[in-house]
């Protein structure tokens, strides 16, 4: 048996939610008036809520299905109010959601903070709106009540690092906000910022949530002096007041205009009103179909990827509507996973308004919807690439991994999103490039598409496999996040030009002039085939072959992985990811031409049994190991042969 909630409790935030607080306080928003906009904004996704509940159980509505949201501002008391019917929260649910401000991503949110060094364009990827109304409020009190609870819940907080929470009466379902606001948002001669003005707020409501579909009403105070019978105005009559309630709002769905007809301002209001962002989309996608399948269609791709956008737990997908009635939140199976970061919503006649998810997934209709949405989504790309290169590179900087992953996870998907991809290359410095672009420039006789991987640009133009085909002026491709080498890997080629890893197998320039012909490679290695062999049991269970290398100019040895199975970056990769049974074959070169190819032959001819040629075989291999980014076997064994090796040369 649970005990019931204390008289009255208070509690702390965590260190984190205090700083954010203070943000929200004093730094995050210049435009402080938005408040208003994030807070009709939840009230309309509560009633939303109660709304989609309630067609499976009326008892829910407790006989009011009237919804709306309602302002009251309060001169006397400087209180801003503003109240909605919709689910309203329980005790548990008030204490998790509204007195844990961290479930809202707090932390992760300060740590783009810090990186960006302002909070304007992030605060809507976190979800912490709600604590918005803190810019222009002393003290925040919310009282609320699920449907089916005896009491409601009084939740108060000045900001100061503290809250306290108790039960209390509550006659309606809903939440009730009431901001006691400072006094510089009261004064009646700065009426832009006098949020008890209520015609500033009345051109608040219609510059910031128009469109909500809910009405957001307010009383208006109106002094009227009596008539005669004649209708002439008694003017030494005292006027009488009324109170009239109006609504402030068109809630006509935006989406339901032409939109020929719609401004962007009016597109980028909608998508802040419903997706509770910051800052302005990248890009709008509206469209409306006729014919075996009828829906309106307005998708967003928002200018920054959330901040879990690439965990598991992160939230996406579509609003559904039938006829301008909210269905379904974040539905995901309408568009392709590689897709998820699209938002929007799609509103057909066709859809039924007591539907689960479980129907929808086998629902043809809807799956005609998604294939085509998922063509526009596509074919936006495309142009943005081709059209407008600079805000397709924005795009990608945000979403390139999504596309990357949707190459390799779903095979079908793969000729469609080839084209969209993009690369450093060492062709330039600072460009990305296409595929298209790389197969445009590739040298008179080139058969494959070259590439490297590496943590780092850096890493990757320094690996020694590079030598041969910088000298050459091949151009290589830069796979640098963890899954370019498995998309590159699923693509298999491009344009009937295979890819080719310059640190996989035998390094092939057909077509182009090379000094180590195949013939003499084989020719210095049947020459050092004892010597081959020797390093190879000196190392032995750590390297599979020994090789003399056609590919390195100016560095003694490299690392490199066989033509089959996985290489040695995916290695990494999959260990990071607990799945060590998966190991690359791995291949030490030897570069015949450099001096300590020498001195390792010389200690081999001299005695290879030596601790001094055993040695030079660790070193080499240590070496190698560190130029791909990975550590040695035994860090400290190969520091002490480094020391002992430059102590050994300082003797002579």
């Amino acid at each position: 048996m649970t005990q019931s909630p204390p008289v009255k409790e208070t509690r702390e935030f965590q260190t984190e939610t205090k700083q954010l607080l203070d943000l929200m306080i004093h730094s995050i928003y210049t435009n402080r008036e938005i408040f208003l906009r994030e807070l009709i904004s939840n009230a309309s996704d509560a009633i939303d809520k109660i709304r989609f509940a309630s067609l499976t159980n009326q008892d829910l509505l407790e006989g009011n299905a009237d919804f709306e949201i309602f302002l009251l501002p309060d001169e006397g008391t400087k209180t801003l109010t503003i109240s909605d019917n919709g689910m309203g929260m329980t005790y548990d649910e008030v204490v998790e959601n509204i007195g844990t401000i961290a479930k809202s991503g707090t932390k992760a949110f300060l740590e783009k903070m810090k990186e960006s060094g302002s909070a304007s364009d992030l605060i809507g990827q976190f979800g912490v709106g709600f604590y918005s109304a803190f810019m222009v409020a002393k003290k925040v009190t919310l009282i609320t009540r699920a449907p089916g609870q005896a009491k409601g819940v009084r939740w108060e907080s000045a900001g100061d690092g503290t809250y306290t929470i108790e039960e209390c009466e509550k006659d309606a379902r809903g939440t009730t906000i009431i901001l006691t606001l400072h006094d510089e948002h009261c004064a009646a001669d700065h009426p832009a910022e006098n949020f008890l003005n209520r015609y500033t707020l009345q051109s608040l409501v219609k510059k910031y949530s128009d469109y909500i579909r809910y009405p957001v009403k307010m009383n208006f105070v109106k002094e009227e002096k009596p008539r005669d019978a004649d209708g002439k105005i008694i003017e030494d009559a005292p006027a009488t007041q009324t109170v009239e309630v109006r609504t402030l709002n068109s809630m006509a769905p935006l989406w339901t205009k032409n939109k020929n007809e719609i401004t962007k301002e009016e597109y980028h209001q909608l998508y802040k009103n419903l997706f509770h962002d910051w800052e302005d989309p990248l890009e709008i996608i509206h469209s409306k179909v006729e014919g075996a399948v009828e829906y309106t269609t307005v998708l967003f791709i928002p200018a920054h990827a959330p901040f879990d956008f690439y965990q598991r737990e992160a939230t996406s997908g579509i609003r559904l509507y039938s006829r301008n009635v909210f269905v379904m939140d974040n539905y995901k199976d309408l568009l392709p996973d590689y897709l998820r970061f699209v938002r929007g919503l799609v509103d057909s006649p066709d859809f039924s308004l007591n539907i689960s998810r479980e129907l929808l997934q086998h629902s043809s209709q809807l799956q005609k919807v998604g294939k085509n949405l998922e063509k526009s989504v596509l074919k936006t790309l495309e142009n943005l690439l081709s059209k407008e290169r600079s805000k397709y590179e924005t795009f990608w900087k945000e979403y390139g991994k999504a596309i990357k992953s949707g190459v390799y996870s779903d095979f079908q998907s793969r000729d469609k999103l080839q084209d969209l991809l993009l690369f450093p290359s060492s062709n330039s410095e600072d460009a990305l490039t296409t595929l298209a672009d790389y197969v445009s420039r590739m040298r008179e006789g080139q058969t494959v598409i070259y590439y490297a991987t590496g943590k780092d640009r850096l890493a990757a133009e320094r690996l020694p496999q590079m030598e041969l085909l910088r000298e050459k002026g091949i151009e290589v491709l830069y796979l640098l996040d963890r899954v370019d080498e498995f998309a590159i890997d699923a693509l298999r080629e491009y344009k009937d030009k295979k890819f080719q890893s310059i640190s996989r197998g035998d390094l092939k320039l057909d077509g182009i002039d090379v000094p180590e012909t195949k013939q003499e490679t084989e020719k210095l290695a049947k020459e050092n085939e004892s010597l081959l062999n020797a390093v190879k049991e000196k190392l032995s269970g750590r390297i599979a072959e020994v090789k003399i290398s056609n590919r390195l100019k100016s560095s003694p040895v490299c690392l490199v992985s066989g033509e089959t199975g996985i290489s040695l970056s995916m290695e990494q990769i999959l260990a990071e990811m607990d799945k060590a049974p998966f190991k690359a074959r791995r291949i030490l070169e030897l570069n015949p031409h450099h001096e300590v190819f020498a001195v390792l032959k010389g200690l081999h001819e001299k005695n290879p049994a030596s601790e001094a040629f055993k040695d030079y075989c660790e070193l080499l291999y240590g070496q190698a190991l560190l130029m791909e980014g990975l550590a040695p076997e035994d860090p400290v064994g190969f520091a002490n042969k480094v020391a002992a090796l430059m102590a050994a040369a300082g003797e002579k």
